[in-house]
C-alpha cells in the first residue's frame, strides 16, 4: 500500500509539472503562430492600419524586449539560454503550490523561448504589436512582462516576506 501512495504522489507531481509546461507551450505556440502570420502577410515596415493608436506593424529587433540592448543579440541569446536552463532546473525544487507563481514562471519561460526561437532561426526577433508611444513588441514580450508582474505580486503579497518586513521594529 505504501508503494502505491508513493506512486500516486509521484503521479500528482508529474501532473503538476505537466500542467506547468502547458503554459509555456501555449505561449510559444501563440507567439510563433502570430509571428509567422506577420512575416507571411506583411512586408517589413508595413502597418495595418496605416495610422492609428493600435496597429500591426512588421518590424524586427536584434535587442531584447521593447528593443532594449539593440545589437547585443549574441549576448541576449546566451543569457536567454542560461535563464531557461536555470528556470527548468529551479522547477525541480519548486513546490508550485501558488497558481500565480506557476503562471508567472510559465509565461516568463514561454516568452523567453519564443524570442529565443526567433534569434536562433533568424538572428533577430519579429515584432508587430504597435501601441501608441510604446516600442513595437510581440506576444513573447507580453508574456515576459505579465509573467514578471505575476511573480512580483506573488513575492510581495503571497509569501511570508510581507509579514516579516512589516513586523520588524
Amino acid at each position: 500500500m505504501d508503494n502505491y501512495s508513493g506512486a500516486l504522489s509521484l503521479n500528482q507531481r508529474f501532473i503538476k509539472v505537466l500542467g506547468f509546461f502547458a503554459i509555456p507551450f501555449i505561449a510559444v505556440a501563440l507567439d510563433q503562430l502570430t509571428k509567422h502570420m506577420i512575416r507571411t502577410f506583411l512586408e517589413l515596415g508595413e502597418s495595418i492600419p496605416a495610422d492609428g493608436f493600435f496597429r500591426l506593424t512588421y518590424t524586427t529587433n536584434t535587442g531584447g524586449a521593447f528593443s532594449i540592448f539593440t545589437n547585443y543579440g549574441f549576448l541576449l541569446t546566451i543569457a536567454t539560454v542560461l535563464g531557461v536552463v536555470i528556470l527548468v532546473i529551479y522547477l525541480r525544487f519548486l513546490p508550485l503550490q501558488s497558481k500565480i507563481l506557476k503562471i508567472g514562471l510559465g509565461l516568463d519561460l514561454g516568452g523567453a523561448m519564443g524570442n529565443l526561437i526567433d534569434r536562433l532561426r533568424f538572428g533577430e526577433v519579429t515584432d508587430f504589436i504597435d501601441v501608441g508611444p510604446w516600442p513595437v513588441f510581440n506576444i513573447a514580450d507580453s508574456c515576459i512582462v505579465v509573467g514578471t508582474i505575476l511573480i512580483a505580486y506573488h513575492l510581495l503579497f503571497q509569501t511570508g516576506w510581507k509579514k516579516t518586513a512589516s513586523s520588524s521594529p
